[in-house]
C-alpha cells in the first residue's frame, strides 16, 4: 500500500494538496511537506472561481474561520474594461443565463435587441449587484442565490492573499497531522527503475516516500528537472509570458470593495485589479514581444499607484503551457509545476484543486495501475487545453485592434479545431455541443457571454425565433432591473459585510 506522500514545495499548491490529502485519508496516509525557507510563494492578490467553495467545504473550514486570516473578499465575476474599445466594459459573472422555452436569454436578446452595450444589463442580475458593490451574502449569512430566476447557481468565488492562505493552511495542516520539514532539497534519490526513492535535505537528511508530489512552481524540480518530462508551451497561441505586480494599500472603507475582479485591456496586455480587505492587488500581464519590463512597470504604476514610488514591484516570468504528462512514475505535479495559462480567468487555483481532487480519486496502490495514471493525465491535460482555448477566444474575439499587440491577436495561431468553432459561432452562439468538448471548468454560458461582450456575436439571430412567442423572454428581461433593485435593497455593502465577518 501507499503509506507515505511527500510534497516538495509549500505555498498555495503544496498546502492545498496537503490539507486535502490529509482530509481524504487521515492517519492511514502520512503526508509530509518539504518546504524551502528561502523560497516564498509567488502569491499576489489571487482570484478564483466558484468551484473553490468545494475545497473549503471538503477540508471542513467555514468562511468565518479562514477569510479574516487571508484578507479575503468576494468575487461575483470579472469586469472586462476596454476589450471592445477604450471606454467600454462588460461583466462575465457567475450567473447562468435564464431559459425561456427552448432558448436562453442570449439567443432571445440577439433576436429582440442586439445592442452589445446593453447585453449584460438586459439578461443578467449580477452586473447590477457588482456596480452597487453589494455583498453576495445578507447580514444574516443567507445567499443571494435563488433570486436570479430560472438558473440558480452558487454566485461567487473569492479574492485572497495567496501567501496568507498558504500560512493559514500550514497551521491547519500541521495541527491535523501533516508533517512540515522546512529545509532545502539538495539531492533527489532514484532507484534502479528511475523512480524517486527519497529526498536529501540540507539539515534533516533523507526524507523517504512512496508517492512524491511536485509543488515547486514554474521550476518543476521533480517532474521536469529530475524525471525530464516534456513541457508543451502554449506561447504560440497565448503569448503573454510576463507579469509585474504591486500591492497597493487603500482605505477600503472609504473606497468600498468591488465584489469582482477587473481585467483592463491596455496597449500590450491587460491589468488585473483584485480588491482585498485592506488593500488592492494589481498587476500587468503582457508579452515581452511587445513590451519591456520597465515599460510594463511604469504603465502599471501610472494606472494603479501614481505617486507611490515606495511600493515594491514584483516581476514574474511565467511559464505558459503544461507538461505532456503531469503524473510520471511515482511523481505527480500539481500547481504551476503541472501547467499554467495566464491568470485572465483566475484558473490557477482551480488547476490546483482539480489536480488534487483527481489525485484522490486516482490514488494508487502498490500496483501503480498505468490505466488509471493515464486517465489522470488525460483529465489534467484536457482541463488545461480547454482553458487555453477559452482564453484564446478572449483575444481573437475582442474587437480591440488599435495597437501592434492587439492587431497580432487577430492573426495568431489557433488551437486545433478552434477555427471551425469560431466560424460556426458567426452564425449561432456556442452551446454544450460546440464548445471545447472535455471538462475544463467553464460552462457554455461563459463562452456565450464572452463572445457577445467582446463584440463578436453572431451576424444574425436564429431564424427559429421568428416563429416563437417572445412574451416570456421579454418578461424575463423586463424583470432583471426589478430583481437588481430588490437585491440592492436587501444586500449589505461588500465592505460592511466583510467588516462584520472580520470582527
Amino acid at each position: 500500500m501507499i503509506r507515505k506522500v511527500v510534497i516538495v514545495g509549500g505555498g498555495t499548491a503544496g498546502w492545498m494538496t496537503a490539507t486535502y490529502l490529509n482530509r481524504a485519508f487521515g492517519d492511514s496516509v502520512s503526508v509530509t511537506v518539504v518546504e524551502s525557507p528561502r523560497i516564498s510563494t509567488i502569491g499576489v492578490g489571487e482570484a478564483t472561481f466558484s468551484t473553490i467553495r468545494h475545497f473549503f467545504s471538503y477540508i471542513g473550514v467555514e468562511e468565518r474561520e479562514w477569510m479574516p486570516h487571508c484578507s479575503a473578499s468576494y468575487k461575483l465575476g470579472i469586469r472586462f474594461e476596454n476589450w471592445r474599445a477604450p471606454g467600454t466594459h462588460f461583466y462575465h459573472p457567475f450567473e447562468r443565463l435564464p431559459v425561456c422555452g427552448d432558448f436562453d436569454l442570449a439567443d432571445w436578446w440577439l433576436h429582440l435587441d442586439g445592442k452589445v452595450e446593453e447585453f449584460d444589463r438586459r439578461c443578467l442580475v449580477i452586473p447590477g449587484v457588482c456596480d452597487a458593490q453589494r455583498s453576495p451574502r445578507r447580514l444574516d449569512g443567507s445567499l443571494l442565490t435563488g433570486t436570479m430566476g430560472e438558473a440558480p447557481q452558487f454566485p461567487y468565488a473569492y479574492h485572497f492573499d495567496a501567501a496568507l492562505l498558504a500560512t493559514y493552511l500550514t497551521g491547519l495542516g500541521t495541527a491535523r497531522g501533516v508533517h512540515h520539514v522546512r529545509d532545502d532539497v539538495v539531492e533527489v534519490g532514484q532507484d534502479e527503475r528511475g523512480w524517486i526513492s527519497h529526498l536529501v535535505t540540507k539539515e534533516h537528511g533523507e526524507v523517504r516516500g512512496d508517492l512524491f508530489v511536485d509543488c515547486t512552481g514554474f521550476r518543476g524540480m521533480l517532474i521536469n528537472g529530475v524525471l525530464g518530462e516534456e513541457f508543451l508551451s502554449f506561447e504560440d497561441v497565448l503569448p503573454n509570458n510576463r507579469a509585474v505586480a504591486l500591492r497597493v494599500p487603500h482605505d477600503m472603507a472609504a473606497r468600498g470593495i468591488d465584489p469582482y475582479t477587473t481585467a483592463t485591456a491596455v496597449d500590450a496586455g491587460w491589468i488585473w485589479t483584485i480588491p482585498l480587505f485592506g488593500r488592492v492587488g494589481t498587476g500587468y500581464v503582457y508579452s515581452d514581444q511587445f513590451c519591456s519590463p520597465e515599460t510594463a512597470e511604469a504603465t502599471l504604476r501610472a494606472f494603479a499607484a501614481p505617486g507611490r514610488p515606495e511600493l515594491q514591484a514584483n516581476h514574474i516570468r511565467m511559464r505558459i503551457g503544461r507538461n505532456r504528462r503531469s503524473w510520471v512514475r511515482n511523481c505527480v505535479a500539481i500547481g504551476l509545476s503541472s501547467g499554467f495559462v495566464e491568470p485572465l480567468e483566475s484558473t490557477g487555483i482551480f488547476f490546483i484543486q482539480h489536480g488534487v481532487e483527481q489525485l484522490v480519486r486516482s490514488f494508487p496502490d502498490e500496483n501503480w495501475d498505468e490505466r488509471v495514471i493515464g486517465a489522470y493525465n488525460d483529465k489534467v491535460a484536457a482541463v488545461m487545453d480547454g482553458v487555453k482555448e477559452f482564453l484564446v477566444l478572449h483575444y481573437r474575439a475582442a474587437a480591440r485592434d488599435d495597437t501592434p499587440y492587439w492587431k497580432a491577436t487577430k492573426t495568431r495561431a489557433l488551437p486545433p479545431g478552434m477555427d471551425r468553432r469560431l466560424e460556426l459561432w458567426r452564425s449561432m452562439l456556442p452551446d454544450a455541443t460546440t464548445i471545447y468538448p472535455h471538462f475544463h471548468g467553464f460552462e457554455p454560458y461563459s463562452w456565450r457571454i464572452m463572445l457577445i461582450g467582446l463584440g463578436a456575436q453572431p451576424d444574425r439571430p436564429l431564424p427559429a425565433l421568428a416563429h416563437a412567442d417572445a412574451s416570456a423572454a421579454l418578461a424575463a428581461m423586463d424583470a432583471v432591473p426589478r430583481r437588481v433593485e430588490r437585491l440592492i435593497e436587501e444586500l449589505p455593502g461588500c465592505h460592511a459585510y466583510l467588516d462584520q465577518l472580520n470582527g
